[in-house]
């Protein structure tokens, strides 16, 4: 592959990223121009882009939408990436949504950017199958190995001028909503399969889901789903202590609370 890249928007921090990285000193390293950016629409930022005369450009994990002026400057436009298997599933935390629904296959889409949220035309997409034992990290670590591999595929394609474009079937459409800390609050009465899943697509690198007990916000990161529980206990009822953590009844089944921040102390026969 044969890119010449001729200049890179990095942002000096990103509180709301879990996954940000500060792209200058890569920058340095390879003698690329270079830029810190805070608003990517700004009149500064889109005239410093419009003086390095890019071919194309891309724009991946910048959580704000590029205005017309921005999207116009490279003669073949700007290419975004999202991990979904897009039209389906656009919008916000693509990844954690994708495991706490339970969904069994996502996917890894590049597609050239427009006005809207996601929904222009595809140059490239693959599917990423999802495991039981999948969690937010070995995920993301899925989707960027295959995405990477898809870039080596498509980029000749750009130089020579032979890619296709496929529409997006806006029938087959959704969006996915922002997230809010709401969102990783545990509750009992859920099913063990629920909070599985729910544990599992907010573990690290993401901030966890939670519950809190006796005021204090307890961070879960890993669980087992258990499921010969009688079924008249109580959810958040703690029916056992074992070596690997206390087991909690659920509104179907119950849950082992493997790994735990800070930790907290509880017996059987507490309700949490």
């Amino acid at each position: 592959m044969n890119a010449n890249i001729v200049g890179v928007c990095t942002k000096n921090s990103s509180p709301l990223n879990s996954d940000y990285v500060d792209l200058s000193s890569f920058s340095n390293k390879k003698g690329i121009p270079w830029r810190y950016v805070d608003d990517i629409n700004s009149k500064a930022s889109v005239g410093w882009i419009e003086e390095l005369k890019p071919d194309v450009i891309f724009c991946f994990g910048w959580s704000h939408i590029l205005h017309d002026e921005l999207l116009s400057i490279a003669p073949l436009g700007v290419i975004g990436f999202h991990p979904s298997k897009l039209p389906r599933n656009r919008g916000r935390h693509p990844i954690i949504w994708a495991l706490t629904l339970g969904l069994t296959e996502t996917g890894s889409t590049f597609f050239f950017m427009d006005s809207g949220v996601d929904s222009g035309d595809i140059i490239s997409q693959a599917e990423v199958l999802i495991d039981d034992n999948d969690n937010a990290k070995s995920l993301y670590e899925k989707i960027t190995t295959t995405a990477l591999s898809q870039i080596e595929d498509f980029f000749p394609l750009l130089e020579s001028g032979s890619f296709s474009r496929q529409k997006q079937d806006e029938s087959l459409a959704n969006v996915w909503r922002k997230r809010i800390t709401s969102d990783g609050m545990i509750d009992w009465r859920m099913s063990a399969e629920s909070i599985h899943n729910l544990v599992r697509g907010l573990t690290a690198p993401y901030v966890g889901a939670h519950f809190v007990v006796k005021g204090k916000e307890i961070k879960v990161w890993e669980t087992i789903p258990l499921y010969d529980f009688p079924s008249n206990l109580e959810p958040g009822k703690v029916i056992s202590i074992t070596e690997t953590g206390p087991i909690v009844k659920c509104g179907a089944g119950a849950i082992c609370l493997l790994n735990t921040s800070p930790e907290f102390k509880t017996i059987e026969g507490d309700y949490l």
